[in-house]
């Protein structure tokens, strides 16, 4: 292992994989680290069982759409993560090309992504939705029906035993896909450990993180199986360690991340492995949250290919435990509480009671209330048929505000050194589906100055070939993007022809 290498990653899921991919690529001379807690890669957040598996282009989660006062449907935020979906799938195509992948069924398979409402009030939502993005070229493709039979034959599971008179509707976009974060995970970090000059070291707890006189930074390491501590200096860190994130943001002492905590969110999930029923749904069914919920809350019925088996997955089903990590410690919570961060969190804790008793009632849940709620979406379901799943921790961030004291975030956000040599990812979802457009995120916050026609910038239009422009704004650079991706990664391509 190199002592002083480039650059060091803390984590070895999705987050820290793609960023060290992008930047083996974009400087092959540069000497990469890469240090996990755990016995392999992924195996936290990006392990298949504990996401979603979808690939989130804001296709399908209507909590992206917000309907405004005046009662239309804003569609911008859903574009924004729609085409930051198209940067994943434009970077993983390179990578396939490239022979770094070898078959893009081994982490990635088509699957449409749907929305589902019943009820007069949904039904008109949802019909204002549709109008309103398939009406960009983003979303060319998508469709809609209140036809029951259509429906059936869409998503059976979804309309049998419902009640005849029951209003529903759907809109379906065929371009969805399932993701395994932890096969594509592995393919990553096994390709950059094939690269001079990279390595990674499991079993390997990030202690310490100090600036040296030469502004480098040292990395305080610490053997899990033998206690034997050692330490590494490196030019810059990137801490993509999902939930452990934020104990390691603090450990660096940046000022840039003073007053910032988290809120750890814990999820389960209902699970089916019956293939009688499994092969009759072929869909990410995701429905509308109640009023009042919070994202997390949306349920969604999912088709998974995980290891070539075809499972359904339903929830998720929130819950509070104080760990940051699916294998960390019940005093995670309590550990990273500071005096910079006691604002922040009273001032969250004191605006989001909703939160908090939502929290309450999905933990009080008896397995008969977690059966109502899959009941809504799939009424014949036999509860011998599924079984509970343990999703991993998320852990959202509550970030200082001048005004109210601390809010508390949903998504995700790079928090980083003045200087650039250090950033840290905080946060949750859309997480995963969106690591492309967070490792570019980190080139341009830290490594603009390589972003140049004589430097990195035209090996970044290689891997990434609309980088510089917009696909919300270029209909022809989409459907041409989109094309060469859906071929490549043997997805649906619904893009207009000609």
């Amino acid at each position: 292992m190199n002592t002083d290498p480039d650059i060091v990653l803390i984590g070895a899921g999705i987050m820290s994989a793609t960023a060290g991919v992008f930047l083996k690529e974009l400087q092959p001379s540069t000497s990469i680290a890469m240090f996990e807690t755990l016995e392999d890669c992924a195996l936290e957040s990006s392990e298949a069982w504990n996401n979603a598996g979808t690939g989130h282009a804001a296709n399908c989660e209507m909590n992206y759409t917000p309907q405004r006062p005046d009662g239309s449907v804003d569609i911008s935020r859903a574009l924004e993560v729609n085409v930051e979906f198209d940067l994943s799938r434009q970077f993983w195509t390179y990578l396939i090309k490239k022979g770094a992948i070898k078959d893009p069924r081994s982490f990635i398979h088509p699957v449409p992504h749907m929305s589902f409402v019943h009820g007069t009030d949904n039904i008109a939502f949802l019909k204002k939705r549709f109008a309103a993005m398939s009406a960009h070229h983003c979303y060319e493709g998508m469709q809609y029906s209140e036809d029951r039979k259509e429906i059936a034959g869409w998503v059976p599971l979804v309309t049998e035993g419902r009640a005849a008179g029951e209003p529903i509707a759907m809109t379906r976009i065929d371009s969805g896909a399932d993701v395994n974060y932890g096969a594509l995970t592995h393919h990553l970090v096994r390709y950059l450990t094939t690269q001079p000059g990279c390595s990674v070291s499991y079993k390997t707890r990030v202690t310490g993180l100090s600036r040296e006189a030469n502004k480098r930074w040292r990395v305080e390491l610490q053997d899990r199986d033998s206690g034997k501590t050692h330490s590494v200096t490196a030019k810059f860190v990137f801490i993509g360690a999902g939930g452990g994130a934020l104990p390691l943001l603090q450990k660096s002492g940046i000022p840039e991340g003073h007053g910032y905590a988290g809120f750890p969110v814990s999820g389960i999930w209902l699970r089916c492995d019956n293939p009688e029923i499994n092969k009759r749904h072929h869909a990410k069914v995701y429905g509308k949250a109640a009023v009042g919920s919070p994202p997390m809350s949306v349920p969604h019925l999912d088709t998974r290919v995980i290891g070539g088996q075809h499972s359904l997955l339903f929830g998720p089903y929130a819950g509070f435990s104080s760990k940051f990590l699916k294998h960390g410690s019940l005093l995670d919570l309590v550990e990273s509480v500071r005096p910079d961060n006691i604002r922040p969190m009273l001032s969250v804790a004191r605006d989001n009671l909703d939160l908090t008793e939502y929290l309450m009632e999905q933990v009080l849940q008896s397995e008969h209330h977690r059966l109502a709620a899959l009941d809504e979406y799939y009424p014949l379901a036999n509860p011998k048929d599924w079984r509970l799943q343990v999703a991993g921790q998320r852990v959202q961030i509550i970030k200082p505000d001048v005004k109210r004291g601390g809010l508390l975030e949903f998504g995700t956000e790079l928090v980083g050194a003045a200087d650039h040599s250090l950033v840290a990812l905080l946060g949750a979802s859309p997480g995963a589906s969106t690591a492309a457009f967070i490792a570019i995120s980190v080139l341009q916050k830290c490594f603009a100055g390589e972003l140049t026609a004589q430097a990195w910038l035209p090996k970044l239009k290689e891997i990434i070939p609309s980088y510089g422009h917009s696909l919300i704004d270029d209909a022809e650079l989409t459907r041409t993007v989109r094309r060469e991706t859906a071929r490549v990664l043997e997805l649906v391509d619904v893009s207009r022809k000609g």
